[in-house]
Parts: structure tokens; C-alpha cells; sequence
């Protein structure tokens, strides 16, 4: 059995690599090459709560994967990941526990990952201006799943702490900005990637053919968008079982706006099917609402492993 670190994970996956492995995993949802349930939450009193998430591929090489989070809001305060666990990979087949890995890492990187490639289906070819509205650990995955799609775009960063901002913008060769409208002005792109409880992006904030990828709320009583902002987008989502269970964003829509599950226009595996055409205008407002898939945990710890045993990274042993 190998474990992999936080370290060891981000130094096994790449973006590049692994924007790749997501598009195979969402296709393969899509084609139901790949299975998963509601994740499971653990609430006890307090802000921290729990989180199971498993998965199963089938095919040639099964596999089962098991993401155990902890999410901990108040972490940011410390100066932690606000999530914390682990990623189990079984045998298919046998049932043999092929290897554990930090699940914060697989998190952060595979999250971005998904909006890197949400955003190379939906966005405007001709995209020049991302803004990214957070600084933390999504904020900064992010920055960097932004350069690998839109590799000379003008970035521009967000944050509730100016100085968090500057230093992510020097990181990322990017410019902090004083404010979400100074972030947002003329944005093509704009990443979400806060841990804000209401909204703090507004219908008129947002240019004309914008496309958003909604990333930090990922919980019915949270959310970052205006309702108002939901309902006019083209909405795409990562599945449409988690969205009408579990997206606030879309949820507080449905009971402010009227919408309902017809609003949403498709799955982005369906895109990768060539199902939807996706953006259909220039002028439209496109949006992807990410959750966060166990299947997607899945692939990118599948590809982590293989690229740790090919470099020699974490530790190997008998369990």
C-alpha cells in the first residue's frame, strides 16, 4: 500500500494531467462507466462536520475510492485547509487497499482542475481577463488551473485581506485588486472560490458574456451568487442529483427566482459527449456550478498514484 502526502500529491499531479483525467471522469460518469452516491454528512453541534464520499469505476481495471473530509470553516483563521482527511483506493476486484492519500491535496488540485476544463468548454475563445474572488487554498489552485488554460490572460485576485491578495498576485503574476467590482470589471472568466455564507457577486457586476465558475459554496446553506445571477446564466453543472440536493447557490434560485431542474441545461460530461453545444452565444452569461464529485476523487488519486510510483514518491508498505 503507498501513502502519499499532502506534498507528495501535488508534487505527483500536475494540471495539465490532471484537467485530463477529469474530462475522463466526467465522460465516464456521463456514460455510466463510473458510479456514486449523494455524499453522506456527519453534522454534530458546531461548524465542523463530516463528509463520506465514495466512488466505483468498472471496466477492465475496478476500482472503489472512499474520500473521508473533515470541513472545518474555521481553519482559515488558523492558517489550515479548511479541509482535512484522507482518500482511500481499493482493488476493484479483490478489495485490497491499494493506497491512502491526503485528501486536501487531491481536493484543491482536482477542484481547479474541473474549472479549468469548465472553462475551456464554456468560456469565450477569445477570454483575455480572469478574475479569481478568494486567496486561500482554492484561490491559489486556481490561479493556477487558470494559467494552464488561458496561459496569457491578465489575472486578477480578490480577497477579504488586501495583503493575501498581493501576495497570491505576486505568486501568480497577477494583479491584486481593492475590490470584487475592480476584480470583475471586464472579467471573461471569474472563479468563485470563497467561504462566503450570501452572496457577494451580483448580476451587474458581471460583463456581458462572462462566464463564472461558482466553486466555494458547496452546501445548501451556503452561497456566493445572487439569485438574480443564477437565473439569468446558462447553467452547467458537474451532476444534476448534487445540484438540485446540495447547491445553495441553485436551491435559494429555485426559492427567490422560480427556477427549477429545467434550468439547468446540461452535465458537463454531456458536453464532453458532444450532447450540448454549450455556449451558444457570445453575449450569453455561462455558468458552472461545481460540487465537488467523488468521482472525480477517484481519478485523481488513480492518477497521483501512478505518477508517485513512476517517480518514487511517498512510502510503500504492508498493511
Amino acid at each position: 500500500m503507498l501513502i502519499l502526502s499532502a506534498d507528495d500529491v501535488r508534487a505527483a499531479l500536475d494540471m495539465p494531467s490532471c484537467i485530463e483525467a477529469m474530462r475522463g471522469a466526467l465522460l465516464g460518469l456521463h456514460r455510466g462507466e463510473l458510479s456514486m452516491p449523494l455524499r453522506s454528512l456527519i453534522r454534530p453541534p458546531g461548524s465542523a462536520l463530516l463528509g463520506l464520499m465514495p466512488a466505483h469505476r468498472g471496466g477492465a481495471r475496478p476500482l472503489f475510492s472512499l474520500k473521508e473530509i473533515v470541513f472545518a470553516p474555521a481553519n482559515s483563521a488558523r492558517g489550515l485547509d479548511t479541509h482535512q482527511g484522507a482518500v482511500l483506493l481499493h482493488d476493484g476486484v479483490d478489495g485490497r487497499l491499494i493506497a491512502i492519500l491526503n485528501a486536501s491535496a487531491i481536493t484543491e488540485i482536482r477542484t481547479a482542475a474541473v474549472s479549468g476544463l469548465a472553462s475551456t468548454l464554456l468560456a469565450r475563445r477569445n477570454a483575455r481577463r480572469v478574475a479569481i474572488l478568494g486567496s486561500g487554498v482554492q484561490g491559489r489552485s486556481h490561479a493556477v488551473a487558470m494559467r494552464a488554460v488561458f496561459p496569457d490572460a491578465e489575472l486578477r485576485i480578490w480577497s477579504l485581506s488586501l495583503p493575501h491578495a498581493e501576495a497570491l498576485a505576486s505568486e501568480a503574476r497577477a494583479h491584486a485588486a481593492r475590490s470584487i467590482r475592480d476584480a470583475l470589471d471586464g472579467a471573461d472568466v471569474v472563479c468563485t472560490c470563497t467561504a462566503a455564507r450570501e452572496p457577494i457577486v451580483a448580476l451587474s457586476m458581471l460583463s456581458e458574456g462572462a462566464h463564472v465558475n461558482a466553486i466555494g459554496s458547496s452546501m445548501p446553506s451556503a452561497r456566493e451568487l445572487e439569485s438574480e445571477v443564477v437565473a439569468a446564466a446558462s447553467l452547467f453543472v458537474d451532476r444534476r442529483e448534487s445540484t438540485v440536493n446540495e447547491s445553495g447557490d441553485y436551491l435559494r434560485a429555485v426559492e427567490e427566482r422560480g427556477i427549477g431542474p429545467g434550468h439547468i441545461r446540461a452535465e458537463i460530461g454531456e458536453l464532453l459527449a458532444g450532447e450540448h453545444p454549450g455556449r451558444i452565444s457570445e453575449g450569453e452569461l455561462t455558468l458552472f456550478k461545481s460540487l465537488g464529485l467523488a468521482v472525480e476523487d477517484l481519478a485523481a488519486a488513480e492518477l497521483a498514484v501512478a505518477n508517485a510510483r513512476q517517480h518514487g514518491l511517498g512510502t510503500e508498505f504492508e498493511f
